[in-house]
């Protein structure tokens, strides 16, 4: 019933409440039928123009038997958890893939901590040989071994060691800015492609006596060809107008002298001038430019340590290490892992960190054995939850935990189950 006030009837506190509840039913209703529409207006444009949300990737021409091997219908992949907020975030994209019955099964190479660095490595590398595929987390590593013998055993030696025992050459870092994420600049989308086995990593480096040690910097034509060719097939394949190659040469003038001629040379002599532009620039300036005017930039390719460096500054202009996806091609092998490898020493067993990095690398794993359909769900989804905001994770401005964000993913992708995706 109604009560009365000055001659009207009044509602009463029961039928307020009830009037607001179904509101806010209508309201929610209305927000997951527009998200339901704008998920279905994106899938639509990604097929129409076949190109992901998020990334990028390229599909390498290889004989048959050296395709990732595929058994009743499943594919098994290599699953290197790392340590610490390593696992966290890639047990998020086991989760997400466990949810969306992506046909991946994983192989966890079991190490042993009582044996040697050389022999658990071997492992890897006999799962990875099988597999021909692996999702990678993150690693620490030792970075103050006190030692030369211990920071030769350090994990981050290890997987340099990893990467050259299966010529996983080429390291691509996607620095692409995600709706949702507060930056000072916005619209970034560029790549960087690092050599992955010589130049400073060559590890080649010795203590010659107490107090000297020795680094040798390897540079050469084959290699520096075999990266000019890997970054302009990949421009190609996914539009991508402009190279541009960074050199200290000025200073290193044989290493980086030969390493930005061979690549400009390279590139020049296989592509027309109107499909690829090729410039060239001083690190320094780069890192310099990269922060002033970073939308100038399309494709970087570098040596290796120049690569690891930009990749870090590009990473904190698009928000964060937890955002950033990677992946690191070879002749028959590809590893997928977070593109800057933050190892998140401040926030270790605490349920916080930003598993984006880890399931957009997933999704560009996904590309690389044609399931592009689950990838694009997945993209899609991690897009709407960081656009809504109410699970971002603490380094992006919010307070959900590792497991809420991947929660509401998983949440946000059966919302999608009314549609198709790609076909």
């Amino acid at each position: 019933m109604a009560g009365r006030e000055g001659g009207k009837l009044k509602p009463l506190k029961s039928q307020k409440k009830k009037t607001q509840d179904l509101d806010d039913e209508d309201k929610a209703f209305k927000e997951k039928k527009k998200a339901e529409a704008l998920a279905k207006k994106q899938l639509a444009e990604t097929a129409k123009k076949g190109k992901p949300l998020i990334g990028g990737g390229i599909k390498k021409s290889v004989p048959d038997s050296q395709l990732p091997r595929k058994y009743g219908g499943r594919y098994t992949v290599t699953l290197i958890p790392g340590d610490d907020i390593g696992k966290s975030i890639t047990d998020s994209v086991v989760k997400i893939f466990k949810s969306e019955n992506v046909p991946i099964d994983w192989e966890t190479p079991v190490l042993d901590p009582s044996v040697s660095t050389k022999q658990n490595l071997s492992k890897i590398v006999e799962s990875i040989k099988r597999n021909k595929v692996a999702l990678k987390g993150i690693w620490k590593g030792d970075s103050h071994a006190s030692t030369v013998e211990s920071i030769v055993h350090s994990s981050h030696a290890a997987f340099v060691s990893l990467r050259k025992a299966l010529d996983i050459y080429a390291s691509v870092t996607y620095i692409k800015s995600l709706p949702g994420v507060d930056t000072r600049l916005n619209d970034i989308d560029l790549v960087i492609i690092r050599e992955n086995t010589e130049a400073e990593y060559s590890g080649l480096e010795h203590q010659s006596v107490p107090g000297v040690v020795e680094s040798l910097k390897i540079v050469t034509a084959n290699k520096s060809e075999r990266i000019g060719n890997f970054a302009l097939e990949f421009a190609l394949k996914n539009n991508r107008k402009k190279i541009t190659i960074i050199h200290k040469a000025n200073i290193m003038k044989l290493a980086d002298g030969l390493f930005r001629k061979t690549v400009r040379e390279t590139i020049e002599s296989q592509s027309k001038t109107e499909d690829i532009q090729v410039f060239d620039m001083i690190v320094d300036n780069t890192s310099m430019q990269l922060v002033s005017r970073p939308h100038q930039f399309d494709v970087l390719v570098t040596p290796n340590l120049y690569g690891s460096i930009l990749s870090s500054i590009g990473t904190g202009l698009v928000g964060g290490p937890g955002l950033v996806p990677g992946a690191n091609f070879g002749r028959e092998f590809a590893i997928f892992e977070p593109g800057c490898r933050h190892a998140g020493l401040d926030i270790t067993d605490a349920n916080k960190a930003n598993p984006v990095c880890s399931i957009l690398s997933a999704c560009l794993l996904l590309r690389h054995l044609d399931l592009k359909n689950f990838a694009v769900r997945i993209e899609t989804a991690v897009n709407h939850v960081i656009m809504e905001g109410k699970f971002k994770t603490q380094d992006i401005g919010g307070t959900a935990t590792t497991d809420e964000f991947t929660d509401a993913i998983i949440s946000r992708l059966n919302s999608y189950e009314s549609f198709l995706p790609l076909n």
